[in-house]
Formats: structure tokens, sequence, C-alpha cells
């Protein structure tokens, strides 16, 4: 019993580590032969703003000596609303579509949103686990994801080698990814301004003046390497470093930055621009230890990049066994960032625009914080569902009390929650 306990917890951290990759790991191992199944679907809702359904099937094969088959197929439809950047105002304002066909406006004192935002993005992947020999491992995958204004390709690989009677386990992991950006509207030169349609004559070809190419790419790299040990008979270790190296378009193509006179109201808006190349680093660490019954997780991520961000992440869960059949997990995930050195939240009239910047709320000093519940059944013929329940608070600094004029009063950095609501199904 207890080495089944092992087994399962090493796999779980497989699972942990083989996701900071984009690698496709499972905690449930099908039997030798056959084809076990895990079916979910998870619904997001950010109040006011974006919300998606997402639904999940994997499937898993195994064919004896350690080889394994695992496909992946994932579906979101995303709709709702989308803060595009700009600072609010004591007025209303009026915005250009991204596609340049058509204006949404913002109600006086509110956060600019634009409330068209759609998206359906179809992603597949799959992942093969070959082992060498009684130590070496390998496992190999190919992940392919489309959405109507992007398309990712990747391929990723993985060795790992087991030392002291399997105790110790070393990871090693390569992923690389090519992305195709093109945007509703093509790509906007960066900073300029955006030319808003008031049935004016001559707005096509304002808007074009605005354009670039009507697509662009960037390419990911990624490296993680790892180390697993078991401590006890109930505890398990992993401790993993990633790297990863991104070129090519970074910007975001829909977000926009004010431009404030010195009352603080927008006198015009313009195109943001990002670094191109963009370098983070990754410490991961996770234990788990498995009592009589109940089972801890606990892990913290340390991350940093050369964009100036740093972000710490703090996630525990405890799973209840009441009974070997049934269970309930308790989850608390904290996480804090300070902001990006080229993050600046408004531009002032007059100023010289810096070679980088944006308004995205996501770059800025902010704090998240999750928690969540999990009541999960086994049913007969190995057969188990799960329903998850979560709540997301997302918090900035609100108000800027240099801001000029009416933006000194205003929140810059409203609260963002969030419900997850996820029901999954094994069989």
């Amino acid at each position: 019993m207890q080495l089944k306990k092992q087994e399962k917890i090493r796999t779980a951290l497989t699972a942990a580590t083989c996701g900071l990759l984009g690698v496709q790991g499972t905690e449930v191992a099908a039997k030798e032969g056959d084809w076990d199944f895990d079916s979910a679907i998870l619904y997001y809702s950010e109040v006011d703003r974006v919300s998606a359904i997402e639904p999940v099937v994997t499937a898993q094969r195994d064919f004896g000596d350690e080889r394994k088959l695992n496909l992946k197929m994932v579906l979101d439809a995303l709709t709702g609303a989308s803060a595009n950047g700009a600072t609010p105002s004591d007025q209303p304002q009026t915005f250009t579509r991204p596609s340049g066909e058509g204006t949404y406006t913002t109600d006086a004192d509110e956060t600019p949103l634009d409330d068209t935002f759609k998206d359906f993005r179809v992603a597949l992947s799959s992942q093969w686990d070959q082992p060498l020999n009684r130590d070496y491992k390998t496992s190999f995958g190919a992940n392919f994801s489309t959405e109507y204004d992007y398309l990712s390709l990747s391929l990723n690989a993985s060795l790992s080698r087991d030392f002291n009677k399997r105790n110790t386990t070393l990871s090693a992991g390569l992923s690389v990814a090519n992305d195709t950006i093109s945007p509703d509207g093509d790509i906007p030169i960066p900073f300029s301004s955006m030319v808003i349609d008031r049935g004016q004559a001559g707005f096509d070809q304002a808007f074009d003046a605005t354009r670039e190419d009507g697509e662009d790419t960037k390419t990911t790299v990624d490296l993680i390497f790892g180390v697993t040990q078991v401590i006890s008979r109930q505890t398990v270790m992993q401790l993993s470093y990633s790297l990863s190296d991104a070129s090519g378009y970074l910007t975001d193509p829909f977000k926009i930055i004010s431009v404030v006179g010195s009352d603080g109201r927008p006198v015009d808006y313009r195109y943001e621009n990002r670094p191109d190349t963009r370098l983070k680093h990754g410490l991961y660490w996770q234990v788990k230890h498995h009592f009589a019954r109940d089972i801890l997780d606990l892990s913290y991520r340390l991350y940093t990049d050369d964009w100036d961000i740093t972000s710490h992440t703090i996630d525990f869960r405890y799973r209840w066994m009441f009974t070997p059949s049934h269970f309930l997990e308790p989850h608390i995930r904290y996480y804090a960032q300070s902001e990006a050195d080229f993050y600046q939240r408004f531009f002032r009239e007059g100023e010289a625009l810096p070679e980088f910047a944006s308004a995205d709320y996501r770059l800025g000093e902010l704090t998240g914080i999750t928690l969540g519940l999990k009541y999960g059944l086994k049913l007969a013929n190995e057969q188990e569902m799960n329903l998850r329940l979560e709540y997301y608070l997302q918090s900035g600094d609100s108000t800027d009390n240099d801001a000029p004029g009416i933006l000194s009063e205003m929140e810059l950095f409203p609260d963002v929650e969030a419900i997850i609501l996820q029901f999954s199904y094994n069989f």
C-alpha cells in the first residue's frame, strides 16, 4: 500500500513538472491495453468582464512496459468585455473597434472595456512516453492551437533518469513553439494615435495609416531541469528550474494608452509597444505528503524576467479522505507580482514618448488570491467524478495621488473578481 501511495505522489509531481513545460501529464494511469478517459468542463466568469466555457477531453492508453500515449483536446469559447488599457474619465469615451469597423462607448467614471470581445480556440496535443531501459525514460509531444487571430505550434521532449532504487529522479525537458499573430484590423503601428470613427470622410484611409503588417510571429524556447526525491514512504519532494526565451511580436495589438491633459481628461489614445524579447526564469518547489488517509500538497514558485517582473506564488491543497471513495479538498493560492519596467498607466500631454510602454493591468503591480473547494467521488468500475468551485480576487494600486486633475481621484486599477466552476469525469 505504501508503495502505491508513493508512486501516485510521484506521478502527480511529474504531472506538475510537465505542466510547467507544456507537456501533457496526468495523475490517472490507464490499465495496460485499455483506454482511460478524462472529461471536464470549466466555466470561468469575471464580474462584468470576460466569461469562458472550456470543455476538455483527455485519452490515455497504456501499451505496457511503461509506454503510454496521451491525447488531449481543449475547446475555449470566450465572450464579454476586456479592458483596453485606457484610463477612466468623468465623461463618456468613444473608441474605434480593433477591426476599424464601428465604435464602442464607455460611460463616465467607468473602466474602458471593449464589450465585443469574442474568441473561440481549439487546442490538440499528443504525448508519447517511452522508456529506454529500467532507469531512463523519454517523452515526446506536439501541440496545436488555433483561434481566429492566433495560431500556435509546438514540439517538446524530455528525458528522465532514476537513481537510488528509483527514489531519486533527475529530468530535463525542451519545448519549442512558434506562434503567428494575425489580429482583426491588422497590427497597429506602435504609439500611433487611434483614429475615432465619427462618420467622417477619409476615415478608412486614416485608419489604414495606423496599421503595418497584417500578421507577425513569435518564437518561444523553454528549458526545464528538475529533481524529484522520495523523502520517506509518505513524502515526495520536487525542485525544478525553468528558463524561457521568447522573441518576436510580444505586443498586444488590442491595448492602448491614454494621453491625458493637465486636467486628467484624455486628449488622445496611443497603441502600446512592448520589447520584442523576453527572458524568463522560474524556480518551483513542491512537496506532497500522504498521511494515513489525507494528502497535503504545498508548492511555491519564484518567477523573474528581464521586463523587471518578479512574482511569488504559494499554493496549498489538503485532501480530506472522508472514506476511500470520496474526498473534500480546500485550495488556497496567493500570487503577488511587481510591475514591468515599461508599465505606464497613461501618458501626459506634451511629454516625449518612451521606447516601450503598456497600460495593460496584467503587467502592473498586483496580488491575486484564490479560494476554492473540490469534491471528489469514486464510482463503480474505477470511474470518478469531481466538482471544483473557486473564487478569485485580483487587486492592485487603485489610485495614483500624483496623477493629474480628475485622475487622482479615479479608480485606475479596479479589482477583478472571478468565479471558477469545473466538473470532471474519469472513465
